[in-house]
């Protein structure tokens, strides 16, 4: 697997929503530009267990963002999980050089989302944010109009790093171009969820990070 890097190749391509609507059925949409961003980029298929998806406290922690970290290959754990919802994450990987080993995408250069054949990282930004006793991950319309889906969530409120468990219908896709694996993923759905408010997922596949990895509370700061 290629490590992850953020790539420069091409500019994001341009994506606009509308006419969308929340029903109550899962919507038939015709996203504007859509041939133009397939015709830019493909999405392929990854090892959903070497993933996991984490809310990142930032500043004095009271907001966190969506960090996502990659196990590239089995040399050193690169993030430890702990047990039950929420479950804490370590990120193992901001304490020794991990180039070739894990991958970490933090920010829009990083990941982004994809409905279907359509990517609408220019359209679309990922946002971590707290409702009540849960922390969720959102996809939120920045152009144009279209509905707010909720994408994962963390299953309660803690401080610290959080694994973020996806919502039924979504998983991570790896962006491609001309057939070759770019450093970005894919936050990935094949459609619009009928309602934002889906009800938890089933626990997600199990990781699979060297033996030696133990769950801990986390809190080693990125950087």
């Amino acid at each position: 697997m290629t490590p992850a890097t953020s790539h420069r190749l091409l500019p994001h391509p341009r994506a606009t929503l509308a006419g969308l609507g929340l029903a109550g059925a899962v919507l038939g949409l015709a996203w504007p530009m859509a041939a133009s961003a397939q015709a830019l980029f493909q999405a392929g298929e990854l090892d959903q267990s070497r993933f996991v998806l984490v809310a990142a406290p930032i500043g004095n922690g009271e907001r966190a963002q969506l960090n996502i970290y990659e196990q590239i290959r089995p040399t050193r754990a690169c993030f430890a999980v702990g047990e039950g919802r929420p479950a804490a994450v370590n990120p193992l990987l901001a304490t020794f050089d991990f180039t070739g080993i894990c991958g970490r995408y933090i920010d829009a250069n990083g990941y982004s989302l994809r409905i279907g054949g359509t990517d609408l990282a220019t359209t679309y930004r990922l946002m971590v944010s707290r409702s009540g006793n849960d922390t969720l991950l959102l996809a939120i319309p920045t152009r144009g109009s279209g509905p707010e889906m909720v994408v994962a969530r963390s299953g309660g409120v803690a401080s610290g790093f959080l694994r973020l468990h996806l919502e039924p219908g979504w998983q991570l896709k790896r962006r491609q171009f001309g057939g070759r694996s770019l450093g970005h993923v894919y936050v990935y759905t094949d459609s619009v969820p009928a309602a934002a408010g889906a009800s938890p997922t089933a626990a997600p596949p199990a990781l699979t990070p060297p033996a030696s990895a133990k769950p801990s509370s986390g809190r080693t700061p990125m950087r």
